[in-house]
């Protein structure tokens, strides 16, 4: 039985790295919603609409990791966009970050939700994500990339917010809309679509099946 959350095209185009390496931060957090993020391990193979995200740009964003500079932990942010910055929140959550822009140009994209997995601590629980994706290309070979599968998000579906737990960043940058979200439930709508389309295939494959007795 098909799930709401896996309840759509089965392939789609791979996204390539090089795609993420504009400097368009919060367009390309924008081009996101309604990708798919693809997780495969051990052979199985999950993929989740991407729902809700977040934008951080450059070392003049004071709500963003690279604020202070180049880091161990932010060297990540520094290389071309990409590939997956992970880290730890608060000793607890892991968060999954795709890289964007040129290379030495720190910005990335906070992956806050997928379909069937709010929040971003919730998402690398559900998809297994952790650490050991720090710096991994964004590609197949890695267990972790970005579909396109066909979904189109229009504009009015999209409501643009201000950034979770950003005060520290003063109002200017507190206050910035790059929080992206698709309405909940337009969420529920593209869901429904897809277990529709689920159940067209399903009836398609055994129409198919029984003509050929």
């Amino acid at each position: 039985m098909s799930s709401a959350a896996n309840a759509f095209p089965e392939s789609g185009a791979v996204v390539p790295p090089a795609h993420w390496r504009g400097r368009g931060t919060v367009g390309l957090a924008r081009e996101l919603l309604g990708k798919f993020l693809v997780r495969t391990r051990d052979g199985a193979v999950e993929a989740r609409l991407i729902t809700e995200v977040e934008a951080y740009h450059g070392e003049g964003d004071l709500a963003c990791h690279a604020r202070a500079g180049r880091t161990a932990r932010t060297a990540t942010m520094y290389r071309a966009g990409g590939c997956w910055y992970v880290y730890l929140c608060y000793g607890v959550h892991e968060m999954l970050n795709l890289v964007t822009g040129p290379e030495h140009w720190p910005a990335a994209v906070l992956i806050r939700g997928v379909a069937g997995a709010g929040g971003p601590g919730r998402l690398t629980r559900a998809l297994g994500i952790d650490r050991r994706l720090n710096g991994a290309e964004a590609g197949p070979a890695s267990g972790l990339h970005i579909e396109d599968r066909g979904v189109r998000v229009p504009r009015s579906w999209v409501r643009a917010r201000p950034r979770v737990g950003v005060d520290f960043a003063g109002p200017m940058w507190a206050a910035k809309p790059w929080r992206l979200l698709i309405e909940p439930a337009r969420v529920a709508e593209l869901e429904q679509r897809g277990l529709a389309r689920c159940a067209e295939r399903g009836s398609a494959a055994l129409a198919g099946g029984a003509s050929n007795r």
